[in-house]
């Protein structure tokens, strides 16, 4: 069997913004999204809450599910997917 070629990967970019609450970082996050991508650069933002927060609300399935003690449950539809991870009283997962 021939040997493969090393796949060609490019490594990802990390930039960290941080700073006060009401500092301004989401306005320079807003404006910043649309030059990296019109520059052909995928995007990703992870955004940390120092507060319980539900994409779901209740009533609706994916909260139900959760709600009944499944400790993964991942929203999905064409356009986008969104999974969420109980950890319950364990400790909050780290950003580093």
């Amino acid at each position: 069997m021939p040997a493969m070629a090393p796949a060609t990967l490019n490594r990802a970019r990390v930039l960290g913004i941080v700073g006060w609450s009401g500092s301004g970082k989401t306005t320079l996050i807003t404006k910043l999204i649309p030059e990296l991508t019109a520059r052909g650069i995928r995007v990703a933002t992870l955004k940390h809450a120092h507060h319980s927060f539900d994409l779901d609300q209740p009533g609706k399935d994916s909260y139900e599910h959760r709600k009944a003690g499944a400790c993964e449950v991942i929203i999905s539809s064409a356009r986008r997917w969104a999974q969420m991870h109980e950890v319950g009283d364990g400790a909050e997962a780290t950003l580093s």
